[in-house]
């Protein structure tokens, strides 16, 4: 389908910590940004998550005893992140993805949502972009983003269901 497709469920492959905080201290560096403890701590949680984080649940994960970390605060810092493309918002979830590999600036993306086993792979699309840009070109309307959903069974989850 896509010219790339990247797992986002298990913590391996180009999401893993390591190279996601990588990625965000070179990005920062370059850009003269602030990867503030917060930030820092937000993507290392998003990207340790074997699946899709909401705001709440992180700033649950994040807080101790003694510290109480503020949704508002871990949505400010997951703005910062997305805008730079370190974390997806999965909009049907209301929640974020980590992605350490650095994405076209007119690449739409492609989340495949796996209902069975909650899963999330990330693609391109170029047929479906050019199609999508031609719509958007007769409507006039230009996109602030291009981030398509498409729920349904993936691979494994069919092949474990033909297997019982």
């Amino acid at each position: 389908m896509g010219t790339h497709a990247h797992t986002h469920d298990r913590g391996e492959g180009c999401c893993t910590a390591p190279d996601v905080l990588a990625r965000a201290e070179r990005l920062c560096r370059e850009r003269d940004l602030q990867f503030t403890r917060l930030r820092r701590e937000v993507l290392e949680t998003v990207a340790a998550a074997r699946g899709p984080l909401g705001a709440y649940d992180i700033a649950e994960r994040l807080s101790l005893p003694g510290r109480r970390v503020a949704a508002v605060s871990v949505y400010r810092a997951l703005d910062f992140l997305t805008e730079l493309g370190l974390v997806h918002r999965i909009a049907s979830r209301n929640a974020f993805v980590s992605c350490a590999h650095d994405h076209g600036a007119a690449e739409g993306l492609v989340f495949l949502i796996c209902r069975s086993c909650g899963g999330i792979d990330e693609t391109t699309a170029p047929e479906v972009e050019a199609g999508l840009d031609r719509a958007l070109a007769r409507a006039g309307f230009r996109p602030a983003s291009r981030i398509l959903e498409v729920e349904g069974e993936c691979g494994a989850c069919r092949d474990r269901a033909s297997e019982g």
